[in-house]
């Protein structure tokens, strides 16, 4: 007894001084990294360390020498010898978090924050900088320099506009990571991509739609009542509305209502009939479509978003067919865009870049791994299968924007999934 436990107090011993060895030696060659600074912070269960590194990077990475900014990254360290998860995020990354694709191939983890979100914001908003190109750069900076720590399978992936990223940054820089897994990514080919009306016809059930109609026309047909609930309801949530006045505000949310109703899973079953009272009915509407989303406050917060949108990714707009004759603020002759610009900016959109990267993706869009809900809206401009590809395609039934994940496959799916990583990251060692 006596010999055991001092086996298993050296055996402790000499793994606490690994780890610290690790650690140690992860941090000298984060010090030797030009452009980076970092802060240590609590490892997430499964990880030897973790960081936030903030990364120099040109405003234009055409003038590598011109004006600069810093990009805020979340390193967590597994191993030198795992594979790396490099997450393309879309927008700010408050805080750090272990996806799922990186506890599925025990993965070390890198997150970046996008360009113009967050920390990662320039001293001046000039979104002439604000361009695809210009992100996938910053993304291929982060992969170059954390390259010399993790040299062993890079595999990129992030979620819903993150996902585009994962696209994007691999039509830029095919040869970075060897395989790549978009979520719920939309790959949309015009400023209103008219896929999504298709989608909204389509969807679910002749009942389950007429019912979305019904709760849509209901709320236009008592407008004064809804105002004076938003009215009140945006003095408590602290919403102002001038970019679009509150009228404005409330049609566009109405219009949302069905894009927002299958996007995040909204049940059938939960739809209020004509019986419900107006308090319930506006309940429900706050629940499935805030009208908060179309004030001051939400529209700055997503400013960049839109700029990318309006300028290169493409949207979606309103199809108000069906509803143009209750619509009072919105015009009645044309359908209503998505896409805020930023100070009202003009939109600038040329669809030939999406264009350009559906072409690639299907002509030369090996190992990737696609994941979609064929319930939620996004799906209707996701990439489809092709014939020739080595890559895999999962459109999971009834699931939403946020339940299309990995772990809500089966289990004979996930395997067929690790083996394929494991299949494409060995041929390409």
């Amino acid at each position: 007894m006596k010999t055991g436990k001092c086996f298993l107090g050296l055996l402790m011993l000499l793994t606490t001084t690994w780890l610290g060895a690790q650690t140690n030696k992860l941090e000298s060659l984060l010090f030797e990294l030009p452009d980076v600074s970092f802060k240590k912070l609590d490892a997430p269960k499964g990880y030897e360390a973790a960081y936030e590194l903030m990364v120099r990077q040109p405003l234009d990475h055409k003038n590598p020498q011109g004006k600069s900014f810093h990009q805020k990254v979340y390193l967590a360290h597994r191993s030198f010898e795992a594979p790396t998860v490099l997450i393309t995020e879309g927008y700010d990354r408050p805080t750090h978090r272990i996806y799922e694709l990186t506890d599925l191939m025990a993965a070390n983890q890198v997150q970046v924050e996008h360009r113009y979100f967050g920390k990662s914001m320039p001293d001046s908003l000039n979104y002439t900088y604000l361009t695809l190109e210009q992100a996938t750069a910053d993304l291929h900076k982060v992969n170059q320099l954390l390259r010399s720590l993790y040299a062993k399978d890079w595999i990129s992936t992030g979620i819903s506009k993150g996902g585009q990223t994962t696209l994007f940054y691999r039509y830029f820089y095919p040869n970075d990571v060897d395989a790549s897994v978009p979520y719920v990514a939309p790959l949309n080919t015009d400023l209103e991509d008219r896929r999504i009306y298709t989608f909204l016809d389509t969807v679910g059930s002749d009942e389950c739609r007429n019912k979305i109609f019904n709760v849509q026309k209901r709320l236009l047909q008592n407008r004064d009542e809804c105002l004076q609930k938003l009215k009140w309801f945006s003095k408590g949530a602290e919403k102002s509305f001038t970019y679009l006045s509150m009228d404005q505000a409330f049609e566009y949310a109405v219009l949302e209502y069905s894009f927002s109703f299958w996007q995040w899973g909204t049940s059938c079953n939960e739809l209020p009939d004509e019986k419900v009272s107006m308090d319930s009915l506006f309940t429900h509407f706050l629940k499935v479509s805030d009208p908060g989303f179309f004030s001051d406050q939400d529209i700055a917060k997503f400013a960049s978003h839109y700029y990318q949108a309006g300028t290169q990714m493409g949207y979606y707009g309103y199809d108000i067919t069906k509803l143009k004759k209750w619509l009072k603020a919105l015009p009645a002759n044309q359908n209503p865009s998505a896409v805020f610009m930023p100070g009202k900016l003009p939109v600038s959109f040329t669809p030939t870049f999406t264009q350009k990267v559906s072409q690639w993706v299907d002509n030369h869009g090996d190992r990737f791994i696609y994941i979609n809900g064929n319930s939620d809206t996004w799906s209707a401009t996701a990439v489809r299968p092709k014939a020739g590809r080595d890559a895999l395609w999962y459109f999971l039934p009834g699931k939403d924007h946020g339940m299309a994940r990995i772990k809500n496959l089966s289990a004979d799916e996930k395997s067929h999934i690790q083996a394929t990583l494991k299949r494409w990251l060995a041929e390409v060692e």
